[in-house]
C-alpha cells in the first residue's frame, strides 16, 4: 500500500523520503532498489535500526529518536509513516508529531500515513492505540493539508489475525 500511495501520488524516485518508524528498513531497501536516491529511516528502536542497516548497506541515512523529539536538519519530499500515528493517545503528543512533520515536510511535499481504521484493534503490543477513519485522520493531521486519497486495507499479521488500516495520502498546501 505504502510504494501504491507513493505512486498514486507523484512520488518520483529524485524525492527525498523520511520513514517514521521505519523499522528494520523493509520498505526504505525497496525504494533504494527502485532507484530512490535520498532515504532517511527514523525509528526508535537500536536494534530495528541494526537490522535495516545490514537490509540497506548503502543508500539509506538511519536515525535513531522519537518523532517526539527528533529535530529535523533538513526538510523532505515525502514523509511517510505506517503505524506510529496511532500509538499516540496525548493530545499534546499529536501536537508534537504534527510540529515536527511541518519542520520535515517541504511546502508541497507528500504525506503518507497509515493507521488502525475506526474498526481496527484497540490495542497494540499491549499499549492503546488510537483508530481513525478517513475523515477523522485528514482532520488529525491538521490544517494545511489537502487529502489526495483515502483507502483502506486490511492487513494480515503473521498470526493470521486481520488488522484494518486508514490510509492517507495528503499534500502539503501551507
Amino acid at each position: 500500500m505504502s510504494l501504491r500511495l507513493l505512486e498514486l501520488a507523484g512520488s518520483t524516485t529524485a524525492d527525498a523520503v523520511v520513514d517514521v518508524g521505519g523499522g528494520t528498513g523493509l520498505l526504505a531497501a525497496t525504494l533504494v532498489a527502485g532507484g530512490y536516491g535520498d532515504v532517511t529511516v527514523l525509528d526508535v528502536s537500536a536494534e530495528a535500526l541494526a537490522l535495516a542497516q545490514r537490509r540497506c548497506p548503502s543508500g539509506v541515512t538511519f536515525i535513531r529518536g522519537s518523532v517526539l523529539e527528533w529535530a529535523p536538519a533538513r526538510r523532505f519530499d515525502v514523509w511517510h509513516d505506517r503505524a506510529v500515528f496511532h500509538f499516540l493517545g496525548d493530545p499534546a503528543e499529536r501536537g508534537r508529531y504534527r510540529g515536527t512533520l511541518r519542520k520535515a515536510l517541504r511546502p508541497g511535499g507528500l504525506a503518507v500515513l497509515g493507521v488502525f481504521a475506526a474498526d481496527g484493534p484497540i490495542t497494540c503490543s499491549s499499549l492503546p492505540v488510537e483508530r481513525y477513519g478517513g475523515d477523522a485522520l485528514a482532520a488529525a493531521l491538521g490544517d494545511g493539508f489537502e487529502t489526495i486519497t483515502c483507502e483502506r486495507e486490511v492487513h494480515q499479521t503473521p498470526s493470521g489475525a486481520e488488522q484494518p488500516f486508514t490510509w492517507l495520502a495528503a499534500r502539503r498546501v501551507r
